[in-house]
């Protein structure tokens, strides 16, 4: 590299947008006129691979970046007030399942795979609402979902009476979420908050299990026409499979997890292979995974299995990559 521009450049497409802002800050020449601009997209590009949801898209956290990018982001943002809008990944989170895909295979590419695993592991928790949305209409918006649980013979976020038969197979915590999920979207900013970053998976993991797991079920399940719900549980229980996976199960053997080993590359693929001889047991399993071997993500058939789950094509985003490409067009 012959120099400080091609330095720059050649961090910008490794998206190692962290260290490039750092230098750019710091004076390094390079950058020229434009190092303000450049230090704006490596602030919003690194909150975007960081999956730092709760700031990216938002113009007051990350400065001078053009509109179309915080645009994108915001579709994946979750709102950080009950009556924000737009709703971003309580809409829909088909963009923001895109958008992981992109991440993880970035991370993949950086071999940063504890980011890798984490990113992995995030996206497991949510795979139910997933799976749920072309139900609901939305992506489990605490302020939508009330007609679609609630009702005579619904045992969604109902305490269990004490002495009375144990007839819901939620647990403690998922019967707490469910019964806040119910009210939230009235309460004021710190208590919306803590109800998505305490309980919102806790949403999901109870939804994927009325479908799923559920022995006895009411009428968030009877509700539903015969063939929706059939759809619907085998989503659910291939989003289930999933969570349960070799893959997933990497996360406890992380930093992000309970103890102080990361995976190697190698171990990833040998986990995401013995996932997938797993996943393909099941009818849908086998409808998303089969043909994907030559598929060149990273983790081949992963985002076949992600559209499967979703009941829509998704495929990775291109936001990373864009940023990328605007950085190096800034740096000339």
């Amino acid at each position: 590299m012959e120099t400080a521009r091609d330095v720059l450049t050649a961090l910008a497409r490794r998206y190692a947008f962290g260290d490039l802002e750092a230098l750019i800050t710091q004076g390094t020449p390079g950058a020229g006129a434009r190092s303000t601009a450049v230090a704006a997209l490596c602030a919003f590009g690194q909150r975007v691979l960081d999956l730092d949801a709760e700031d990216f898209g938002m113009p007051e956290a990350v400065g001078d970046v053009p509109r179309d990018l915080l645009d994108r982001a915001r579709a994946s943002r979750m709102p950080q007030a009950a009556r924000e809008r737009p709703r971003g990944a309580l809409a829909s989170l088909r963009p923001a399942y895109s958008l992981l895909l992109e991440v993880i295979a970035i991370r993949w590419y950086r071999r940063d795979m504890a980011a890798l695993v984490a990113a992995v592991h995030i996206a497991s928790e949510y795979l139910p609402l997933l799976a749920w949305e072309p139900v609901l209409g939305h992506a489990g918006d605490p302020a939508l979902i009330g007609p679609s649980v609630n009702g005579e013979g619904s045992r969604f976020g109902v305490p269990i009476e004490p002495g009375a038969a144990r007839n819901c197979d939620h647990t403690r915590p998922e019967r707490s979420a469910c019964e806040r999920t119910l009210r939230v979207s009235k309460e004021p900013g710190p208590g919306w908050r803590a109800y998505l970053d305490r309980q919102h998976s806790q949403v999901a993991s109870a939804l994927g299990d009325c479908a799923a797991r559920c022995r006895t079920p009411c009428t968030v399940m009877t509700r539903l026409d015969g063939p929706v719900r059939t759809r619907l549980t085998e989503r659910c229980k291939l989003a289930a499979d999933f969570t349960d996976s070799a893959l997933v199960k990497l996360r406890h053997a992380a930093p992000v997890g309970h103890g102080f080993g990361v995976p190697s590359p190698e171990e990833v693929q040998t986990a995401w292979t013995r996932a997938r001889k797993s996943l393909v047991h099941q009818p849908l399993g086998h409808t998303a995974l089969d043909g994907t071997d030559d598929d060149p993500y990273p983790l081949a058939g992963l985002p076949s299995l992600f559209s499967t789950i979703a009941d829509a094509r998704l495929t990775p985003d291109t936001l990373l990559r864009d940023v990328t490409e605007r950085i190096t067009a800034t740096l000339g």
